[in-house]
This record gives structure tokens, C-alpha cells and sequence, in this order.
């Protein structure tokens, strides 16, 4: 079945999913979020590609849950290409709201009546939290991939990374609310590690390289016997 959806100009080489030709469409428009996931699947010799690029609309998010929705996200992307498809649905949650912004993460600021963009979410963040001593916050981020729109087992990989959220914003490596994320282990926030550590240790990338094993053990070790 799998060879039947993906083609076998994919399983040419006996190395099933990975090789340097290999497309997957990420289920999102954000390039920052494309150039991490991209390092991150080098293992794999994949390209990934934004759904934008291949005309592909943006699914509805109605689910209050970050695998559901990323779930959702990805059939979506496959059912317009064809292609297998990876979807991230990701957000900070704050222990003093909760557990939200969670899954309204990209909106948060749009509820204190400003327009949407990082930036803003940042701003109406620590607005809201100026007077809160409780600062503990974690970032999750849930990986979901599927082979086709119908996958009956899509693999899902979550990281979450649990730190503080900073009075006001220091560094410039990363982007959403990474410069107010403070991380105890580095005493620095996700925006002032270098890239390659905040690759290898954030929500996303904790995720990610989870979802390159589970890729590894599921669909390779599948595609490449006889």
C-alpha cells in the first residue's frame, strides 16, 4: 500500500523514504519553523516544502488538543499533494493561565485587541503576566506525519520543555516566543542559544528528532524489505 501512494520513483534506490529527492510538505507557512524542521530531517535526506508552495489552503484548527489538530493539519496537506506530510502544531502553556495560551498560541495576542504577529504575541504576554510571580511556562510541540491523507497510523512525536517566562525579551536566534523563554539549564533564553543548541534542545527539536527515529523504525524498515 505504501509503495502504491508514494510511487516507486521513491523506492528506487531500496532505501524507502529517505533520499535526497524525497519530498514532504509541511503543513505550515511559517519559514522560520521550515528552516528548523528542515536541519533537523537532514538525517532523513529530505526535502521539506510549505504547503503554500504547492497551493495547498490552510485546514481548519477547531480541536483544543495539539495532536488533533496537527493531525489534522497534515491529512490536509497529503490529501492536496499526494505527498506525505509533516504537520506541527506547537504552544506555549502557562502554569498561571492554566495551562493557555495552548493551542491558541499564534492568536494569543489578537484576544488583547492586537493584530497578530509575534511581536505582538510577546507584548500582550508579558503585559498580562507583569504582576505574576509564578513565571513557569512550558513549550510543546507534537510532530504528526502521514504517508497518505487516509494514513490509518500516523506517527506522532511530542517535546515539551518546561522553563520560565522572562520580564522582557533578550536575543534574536529564533522566533514566536523564543525570546522570552527562559531555559534554567542554559540561564539564557531559547533566542540567545546559538541555533544548533537550540535546535537540538527545544520543544521542536526534541520532537523532531523523535519523529526522525519513529520515520526510521516505520516507515524505512518497512519500505526497504523484500
Amino acid at each position: 500500500m505504501l509503495f502504491n501512494l508514494l510511487g516507486s520513483a521513491y523506492f528506487a534506490n531500496a532505501r524507502g523514504l529517505a533520499h535526497k529527492n524525497m519530498k514532504i510538505v509541511l503543513a505550515s507557512n511559517n519559514q522560520g519553523k521550515l528552516v528548523e524542521l528542515q536541519a533537523m530531517f537532514a538525517p532523513l535526506g529530505c526535502t521539506l516544502v510549505r504547503q503554500g508552495d504547492l497551493d495547498v489552503p490552510e485546514a481548519p484548527e477547531p480541536h483544543r488538543t495539539f495532536v488533533e489538530n496537527a493531525l489534522a493539519k497534515a491529512r490536509n496537506a497529503a490529501r492536496h499533494t499526494g505527498l506525505p506530510a509533516l504537520a506541527d502544531d506547537a504552544g506555549l502553556c502557562v502554569d498561571a493561565f492554566g495551562g493557555l495560551p495552548g493551542v491558541d498560541t499564534a492568536y494569543y495576542a489578537t484576544q488583547f485587541g492586537y493584530a497578530k504577529s509575534d511581536d505582538n504575541n510577546v507584548r500582550a504576554l508579558l503585559e498580562q503576566m507583569r504582576h505574576l510571580d509564578n513565571r513557569r511556562a512550558a513549550m510543546v510541540s507534537t510532530l504528526v506525519a502521514v504517508r497518505s491523507a487516509d494514513d490509518p497510523e500516523p506517527l506522532i512525536a511530542v517535546g515539551r520543555v518546561v522553563g520560565q517566562i522572562a520580564r522582557e525579551p533578550a536575543g534574536s536566534n529564533g522566533f514566536g516566543f523564543d525570546p522570552v523563554m527562559w531555559i534554567p539549564e542554559f540561564g539564557q533564553t531559547f533566542a540567545q542559544l546559538p541555533i544548533e543548541v537550540k535546535n537540538a534542545n527545544s520543544h521542536r527539536g526534541r520532537a523532531a528528532q523523535a519523529m526522525v527515529v519513529l520515520m526510521q523504525q516505520n516507515w524505512l524498515a518497512t519500505a526497504s524489505q523484500p
